[in-house]
């Protein structure tokens, strides 16, 4: 028995022809989805990219106890259970962040690993002279905070890779799938193994030959306008469409690379005996509700509603749809029972084998989210999205022996003061250092919001239902309990840890949250606001002090007064704030004010 995973980053559902896309150029999607069963209820669990990650090795959620960080200790990785027990496993992949620190324990529980270099600004080719940029490029903010020095080597960096993509073999995504081929050529007559051919693309940016861009004809006017930043839209609507193209042209040379691999499962008649499974995991913003990206904003389901196709050889399962509620979590073992191993106990995901036969239910709900964000929960037809309690979004900690970010150790501010916390039920007795997160972003601003998928797909409108939020409460603290949640997160979210939810308890936490979250009742009654300005207002007012908030509120007053105005325009907005920051914190401040502002 054989299994073959292609695993891309970033896939938007939306954007593929199997789930209703009639746009994108992607036939060989389709192809797929003719030889597979296609799920459309599958959800992501922990964000973003390397949590992802751990739970398709360890088959648990991540997001409750720790962000972005390596695989640890004491975590079962269903490639290395492979090959310790006689299945060959190799790892194809261009995902630079797996030699950043926070990802360095995951290739390596592999038999054996190809890395492709040259990934978004991946520190590769050594080049002193400072490239030449094309004017229509644009460096995404967030490159520049908070350190303008430190992070604009990403933008640098990533325009002396370009350099090195001169034609189509040349790229990361091309050599990666070039090195998944080498090996299934090389054995696909041989028995027992497992192969994750890993994409990066088609996560930002959106780098392509000119061939993809010339699918999508005039869309694209800037080629080199091909990263969108992590923030609300504020683009034109020639630059927003640029991007969306950029993204499809992307996508199509992904779909060129999925047939590559459909093309040797034909050739080599390897449906016979091989599993084949396309996920990714999670999704991507492109415009959807004003956002682009992800990170900064509720996990809506074009983060977290995400594509997957399997093929299994023993059911041939084929061109049909499964609407069980699945999640990346069941990947480990869905493979480890294929190869009739056994599931390990801290495994939280479910073997998908009678789902993909006859949509067997694995789960009633499920949840999701990033660490320290909302906690989110489904059970298929209401979305539940639980923010803090209060707007400090603390306590919260990382539990971890492993203490790195994404690119970076802790830093020892952070580390002098951690504790010791006892064992969790999946940590196999070992105990784990207990660090407090500090300066985390304020997603409290989101509060809490209930959608109902089935008569709202594109969650525009939240709904107002206290005994359908007790029940979804009530589920989000089950699988909480079940997951071995730190008693914080209960205390952050205002989950009661010891009882049930309550109805009392839902309308008690709506009214504080409005109390907490708003700036004066005589201000919000007596003013006409333009566009988003109250919630800039009210954001900025919330990132200052408790003690500093009568004081900034009478101010305001006074500044409408002396104007002898009562319409709150963007520019009176942005005098009162920067009047009130220094100079050096003003751009930081300023963008960071229109991220915080927004309360959808």
């Amino acid at each position: 028995m054989k299994t073959i995973m292609i695993l891309f980053d970033s896939l938007n559902k939306n954007y593929l022809p199997p789930y209703g896309n009639s746009w994108i150029k992607a036939p060989n999607f389709q192809r797929l989805a003719e030889h597979s069963v296609k799920f459309d209820n599958c959800f992501a669990g922990s964000l973003p990219c390397m949590p992802a990650r751990r739970e398709l090795h360890t088959g648990r959620y991540n997001f409750l106890h720790r962000s972005w960080g390596p695989l640890e200790p004491f975590d079962d990785s269903m490639p290395e259970i492979l090959k310790m027990n006689g299945v060959y496993t190799h790892l194809a992949t261009d995902h630079h962040l797996y030699w950043a620190d926070g990802g360095a324990t995951y290739h390596s529980r592999f038999s054996s690993w190809e890395m492709i270099r040259g990934q978004e600004g991946d520190p590769w080719k050594g080049q002193i002279k400072f490239p030449d940029i094309p004017e229509d490029a644009k460096a995404p903010q967030r490159l520049f905070l908070p350190s303008r020095e430190k992070l604009a080597d990403i933008w640098r960096q990533e325009w002396v890779n370009r350099q090195e993509f001169k034609e189509e073999k040349d790229y990361p995504q091309s050599r990666t799938f070039k090195a998944g081929l080498d090996f299934i050529e090389k054995n696909y007559s041989e028995d027992n193994w497992f192969l994750q051919i890993e994409s990066f693309d088609p996560h930002e940016p959106y780098v392509v030959p000119e061939e993809y861009d010339a699918l999508y004809g005039e869309h694209i006017k800037k080629k080199n306008l091909d990263w969108p930043d992590y923030h609300p839209v504020i683009e034109n609507s020639d630059d927003v469409e640029n991007l969306k193209y950029k993204y499809a042209s992307l996508l199509s040379k992904c779909d060129k690379s999925l047939g590559n691999v459909l093309d040797l499962m034909d050739k080599y008649n390897m449906w016979e005996d091989t599993m084949l499974i396309v996920c990714t995991d999670h999704g991507f913003l492109l415009g959807e509700h004003g956002w682009w990206a992800k990170n900064m904003m509720p996990a809506y389901n074009e983060l977290v509603n995400t594509p997957l196709f399997i093929w299994d050889p023993r059911s041939k399962k084929k061109g049909e749809t499964r609407h069980s509620l699945v999640q990346l979590i069941d990947m480990a073992p869905t493979i480890l029972e294929f190869f009739g191993m056994e599931i390990p106990k801290d495994m939280q995901g479910k073997s998908l084998k009678e789902t993909i036969e006859n949509d067997k239910k694995v789960r009633d709900a499920c949840i999701f989210g990033w660490h320290g964000n909302q906690i989110n929960c489904t059970d298929g037809k209401y979305v539940y999205m639980r923010g803090e309690a209060v707007n400090t979004n603390a306590p919260l900690y990382e539990y971890t022996l492993m203490p790195t970010h994404i690119k970076s150790r802790f830093s020892i501010d952070e580390l002098k003061d951690f504790e010791i916390a006892e064992p969790f039920t999946f940590t196999k007795g070992c105990k784990t250092m207990k660090i407090e997160v500090k300066n985390f972003n304020q997603h409290y601003r989101f509060g809490t919001q209930l959608f109902d998928t089935e008569k709202d797909p594109y969650q525009e409108s939240p709904i107002v239902d206290i005994a359908t939020e007790v029940k979804m409460a009530n589920t989000m603290r089950k699988l909480m309990m079940e997951s071995d949640a730190p008693r914080e997160q209960y205390d952050r979210i205002g989950l009661p840890y010891d009882r049930e939810v309550t109805e009392k308890d839902i309308i008690e936490y709506r009214e504080r949250f409005e109390r907490e979250y708003s700036i004066d009742k005589d201000i919000e009654s007596s003013l006409e606001w333009e566009g988003n300005t109250k919630n800039e207002l009210t954001a900025f007012i919330n990132l200052v002090k408790i003690s500093d908030k009568e004081k900034l509120i009478k101010e305001f007053k006074d500044e409408m007064k002396n104007r002898n105005s009562s319409v709150v325009t963007e520019s009176i907005i942005e005098e009162f704030v920067k009047e009130r920051v220094d100079e050096e914190r003003k751009p930081m401040i300023m963008y960071f004010l229109n991220l915080l502002s927004r309360r959808k």
